[in-house]
C-alpha cells in the first residue's frame, strides 16, 4: 500500500509584538540571583548586599537605554501596571474637579482602560481621532488642551500596526502648556532610539516581555523631581513609588536585556526582513493585499497586511506552523473588525483579513521566503 509523503514544516515564529522569547544572555545574567543573591535587597547584611548591587546595576542598565538617570526607574510587574502608576499615579497628585487627560483613540487597552477608571472617578478624557495612518494630529493635541488639562498620554510605536506617533512634537506643545506627558513605549523600546531627552517625555513605560526578558517585569520612567502616587502602599520601596520587596532576578533580567538592546536600536536587518515579506506579498497577491499603518513611520518589524475580502484567522489556521496575529475577535461566532483598523477607516472588508506579522532578532530570510510560499499557496 503507497503512502502520500508531506514534507515537513518547521515552526516559524513571527509574534514578536506579542511576546519574545528570553535571551540567553539574560537568562545567564539570571542564574547568579537564582543561585545566591537570595537577600532582601532593603536589608543592610552581608545577605543582602548582592542583591543590592545587582538591583543598582540592573536599574543603571535600564536608565542608559533610556538615557536617563537611575533613580528615575521605577520597577513594576510589567507595562500594565507601569501605564496604570503613570495615569492613575499621576491623577491622584494633580487632580482638581473636572482633572482633564489627552490621549488618542488606538491605544492599547492598558491605556484605555485605566482612564476608563479615572472617569468613574471624576476625569474628564479626550480621545483624538487619528489619520488613516493611525496618526495622531499635533495640532489637535493642541487644541484639546484646557487650563484643567494635567496629563497626555501618547503611545510611542502602536502594537498592532506599529505606526509610529509624531511624539516629539507632542511633547513641546506640552511642554509648552505645562502639562505632564507620559508615552506607553512598550512596543518602540529596543527597535527604535527612545532617549527621553529626545522625546521629551515625563513618563515612560516599558513591558520586559517585549525586550527579551521574563513577563512579569517592566518599569516607569519618571522625570526627577515629578512626584506621583503609589498605585501600591507599604514599607516605602523604589523611593516611595512603588511598595513591595523588589525582585533583584526580574530586575537583572530587564537590566540586561536593556543593556542587549542597545545594539538592536535602528539595526537594518530585521527591516529589510520585513520589507522584503512585504515585496513578495505584493507580487504574488497584488492588489489583494493591503498595507496597514504608515508606510514610513513604522517600528522596523511590524507588517501589518490584510487579505482583502478574507478574513485573517481563516488565512492563519491553513498554515498552522506560523505564529502570527490577527487583530479582530470572534464573540458568538462573529468576527469583529480590530478596533484600531476601525479608528483609522480601515473598511470592514479590507480589515477582516488583516494578519500582524512582527518579526524579531532571530527571524531569518529562509522563513520569511517560506512564509510567503505558504501564502501564495494558500490563495492558488
Amino acid at each position: 500500500m503507497a503512502f502520500q509523503k508531506f514534507s515537513y514544516m518547521p515552526n516559524i515564529y513571527l509574534d514578536y509584538n506579542a511576546s519574545t522569547p528570553i535571551d540567553r544572555a539574560v537568562t545567564a545574567a539570571m542564574r547568579p540571583l537564582i543561585d545566591d543573591a537570595f537577600g532582601n535587597p532593603s536589608s543592610d547584611h552581608w545577605a543582602a548586599r548582592p542583591a543590592k548591587r545587582a538591583l543598582d546595576n540592573a536599574r543603571a542598565e535600564v536608565a542608559a537605554l533610556l538615557g536617563a538617570a537611575p533613580d528615575e526607574i521605577v520597577f513594576t510587574s510589567g507595562g500594565s501596571e507601569a501605564n496604570n502608576l503613570a495615569l492613575v499615579g499621576t491623577y491622584f497628585v494633580l487632580r482638581e474637579p473636572g482633572g482633564h487627560i489627552i490621549t488618542q483613540v488606538t491605544e492599547h487597552p492598558a491605556i484605555l482602560k485605566p482612564l476608563a477608571f479615572l472617569e468613574r472617578l471624576g476625569a474628564e478624557v479626550t480621545y483624538l481621532p487619528v489619520d488613516s495612518t493611525g496618526r495622531v494630529d499635533p495640532g489637535a493635541v493642541r487644541r484639546a488642551i484646557r487650563p484643567s488639562t494635567i496629563l497626555i498620554s501618547v503611545m510611542h510605536a502602536n502594537n498592532e500596526t506599529g505606526t509610529i506617533q509624531p511624539i516629539e512634537e507632542i511633547s513641546q506643545i506640552a511642554k509648552e502648556n505645562g502639562v505632564r506627558f507620559h508615552t506607553d513605549a512598550a512596543q518602540s523600546l529596543g527597535k527604535i532610539a527612545t532617549k527621553v531627552d529626545t522625546l521629551g517625555v515625563d513618563l515612560l513605560s516599558i513591558a520586559g516581555h517585549k525586550l527579551y526578558a521574563p513577563k512579569g517585569v517592566g518599569a516607569l520612567y519618571v522625570r526627577r523631581g515629578m512626584k506621583i502616587e503609589p498605585l501600591i502602599h507599604g514599607a516605602g520601596h523604589e523611593d516611595g513609588r512603588r511598595a513591595g520587596t523588589e525582585s533583584a532576578l526580574l530586575a537583572t533580567a530587564l537590566g540586561r536585556a536593556c543593556a542587549i538592546a542597545e545594539d538592536w536600536v535602528g539595526a537594518p536587518d530585521i527591516r529589510n526582513l520585513r520589507d522584503r515579506l512585504w515585496d513578495r506579498l505584493q507580487a504574488d497577491l497584488g492588489n489583494r493585499v493591503a498595507l496597514n499603518g504608515h508606510p514610513d513611520h513604522r517600528l522596523p518589524n511590524t507588517l501589518n497586511v490584510s487579505f482583502v475580502g478574507e478574513i485573517g484567522a481563516d488565512i492563519l489556521a491553513r498554515m498552522p506552523e506560523v505564529a502570527a496575529s490577527t487583530g479582530s475577535a470572534c464573540h458568538a461566532g462573529q468576527i469583529t473588525l480590530s478596533p484600531v483598523l476601525d479608528a483609522m477607516g480601515v473598511a470592514p472588508k479590507i480589515g477582516l483579513g488583516a494578519i500582524r506579522f512582527s518579526l524579531g532578532r532571530s527571524t531569518t530570510m529562509t522563513e520569511i521566503d517560506e512564509v510567503a510560499a505558504r501564502l501564495q499557496r494558500v490563495f492558488a
